[in-house]
């Protein structure tokens, strides 16, 4: 009996043909489309802030666009979709679902103004505007752009006895970027303030302000209402007791973070927006040769160390700021373990070299090295090359954090880590996830051999990982990696059943396949994604778009038959 084509046999297996549906998540995505536009109009009779929800049409208007919606939705023509619920071909009734939404939201765009409380003139002038809006032009710190006018960033427009003020630009964002392109997300090189790119009046007084740089509330204090990085931060607040928090937050958060600084994002300096880093940054204001200081460190030279390995920044569930993360000697302030008093200035330990010291009670971890299969070279030197001895931000205290480690040797995958996305476990949690760093038995130092088994311990249907006991940790293989509790919350589980389901329902994830021109491929997860980072959604392959462009390179017909 003659093979049928991949395609055919699944619907064959299913038992019937293809069968229409309706398509209610590209019906609930329109209306949300659409419920975009509608909900910044609001009320007739709205204040004139661009802060506000510009607000707009009668009613009447809306209570007819909604009904325009729910008509798409109800009696939308069906949708072939196929047993395996992907598209196979070009979608007629999406395509018609979507290009009225479009039609519906581009009759609304112009209808996106605040309705004016009484009529004014088409030729109304900045003169007319100052009658009523004079609190606009004081303050403290007034935009630069006033002087300009009213009429520099807002239009009249009068139909009939309605008159509507509204900006210039579609949207606050884009107005401001007109004479501040410096500031547009898009074309920054490095981590952006995630409100700089949702837009600037989050932070911003478009007017006037009282408040250098025209915040709508100074970056200081202790309460949401009083600061204004407190609306989206709890830095600083609810400290347990027993805990200790840094004075320096009172001076207020610009006194360490300039909020627009960008850059490389593995350095820590621009992830955090830091006006310089550590311990430049906190030598500002801490003299190392403070006698106090200097006792409270047992009198160790500490001046040139990295003061966030030990130490919080901000706040701690410990005295002295101290880190999650303590070395047990450390936590006990059992300090002659592992020093005698400095001499000249640098510190002295009690065996002759670092790593003579760590095998005193890290025996476990020489032998691992030593007698890896295949070696790490970075493994073979001092402990502290890599690990902190005292304290730091992850369990195995890495230096400076749990990327940056591996990076300062593996250049190449810096540069990866610059592109737009980023895989978490390579660029925010570590590369100890997927690695063994001490050396292992497989290649490239994975923690399991098989490529699919690596990526399914996170993403597979029956990844399963341990909480850590006495902490807020999870636990994966086998206990070996630990992660923040939280961390799956944001993992993409793939809905996989017998090795099928991903990316659509029936496809495999492994195995061999044989293509329509008779070559033969190895399928694993890789075959299709890169495990770094990508310039593109999905961290395809050669930077690929996600799209069925991408899919024609197996599927030229779309299509597949597996031997």
């Amino acid at each position: 009996m003659a093979e049928l084509p991949h395609q055919e046999r699944l619907t064959a297996e299913a038992g019937t043909s293809k069968r229409a549906r309706r398509t209610p998540d590209v019906c609930l995505q329109a209306f949300l489309f659409l419920g975009t536009h509608l909900q910044h109009w609001g009320a007739p009779n709205e204040v004139l802030d661009p802060r506000a929800k510009t607000g707009g049409p009668d009613g009447a208007l809306r209570v007819t666009s909604l009904i325009a919606v729910l008509f798409i939705v109800v009696f939308a023509e069906p949708v072939e979709w196929g047993v395996t619920g992907s598209p196979i071909k070009p979608l007629i009734g999406v395509k018609w679902i979507l290009t009225s939404c479009l039609l519906i939201s581009l009759m609304a765009t112009p209808l996106n103004a605040a309705r004016h409380p009484v009529p004014l003139d088409e030729k109304t002038d900045t003169a007319k505007c100052i009658e009523c809006h004079a609190d606009k032009t004081k303050g403290k710190f007034v935009h630069s752009a006033m002087p300009g006018g009213c009429l520099t960033c807002h239009e009249v427009r009068v139909t009939g006895k309605i008159t509507r003020v509204k900006l210039i630009t579609g949207t606050p964002l884009a107005l401001c970027l007109t004479c501040h392109p410096d500031k547009r997300a898009s074309d920054i090189q490095g981590k952006v303030h995630p409100p700089a790119i949702r837009g600037c009046l989050v932070c911003h007084d478009p007017h006037s302000s009282n408040y250098k740089y025209h915040l709508v509330k100074p970056p200081d204090g202790t309460t949401k209402a009083e600061n204004l990085c407190l609306t989206c931060h709890d830095i600083g607040v609810n400290i347990p007791k027993g805990g200790s928090r840094h004075p320096a937050l009172d001076m207020g958060c610009e006194t360490c973070h300039v909020i627009h600084k960008s850059g490389d994002p593995t350095k820590r300096e621009f992830a955090y927006h830091l006006t310089k880093d550590a311990p430049a940054l906190c030598l500002g204001c801490h003299d190392a040769n403070d006698a106090s200081l200097g006792k409270a460190h047992r009198n160790q030279p500490f001046a040139n160390a990295d003061c966030l390995q030990c130490h919080d920044p901000h706040q701690s569930a410990k005295p002295m700021l101290a880190q999650k993360f303590l070395h047990p000697p450390y936590a006990a302030l059992s300090c002659a373990i592992c020093h005698v008093p400095p001499k000249d200035g640098k510190v002295v330990l009690t065996m002759p070299d670092v790593k003579s010291l760590c095998v005193m009670c890290h025996g476990d971890q020489a032998k691992e090295i030593q007698t890896a299969k295949v070696q790490h070279p970075g493994a073979q030197g001092d402990c502290t090359v890599c690990h902190n001895p005292h304290a730091g931000t992850s369990p195995a205290f890495l230096q400076p954090n749990p990327v940056e480690v591996c990076l300062a040797c593996h250049s190449d995958l810096a540069e990866k880590g610059k592109e737009a996305y980023p895989h978490q476990p390579a660029f925010k949690q570590g590369c100890a996830i997927c690695h063994e760093p001490h050396g292992g038995a497989n290649a490239n130092l994975l923690r399991v051999s098989d490529i699919n088994a690596l990526c399914l311990e996170c993403h597979g249907p029956n990844a399963n990982p341990q909480a850590v006991k006495g902490t807020d940790l999870v636990a994966i293989f086998n206990g070996k990696e630990e992660l923040p509790n939280d961390y799956f919350k944001k993992v993409p589980i793939l809905p996989l059943k017998d090795g099928l389901g991903h990316p659509i329902a029936n496809h495999p994830i492994s195995g061999v396949a044989k293509l329509e021109n008779k070559t033969t491929i190895q399928m694993n997860c890789l075959s299709c994604h890169q495990p770094h980072a990508s310039m593109k959604p999905g961290l395809l392959v050669k930077d690929e778009e996600p799209n069925m462009a991408f899919c024609t390179g197996c599927h030229s017909q779309g299509i597949m038959a597996l031997p």
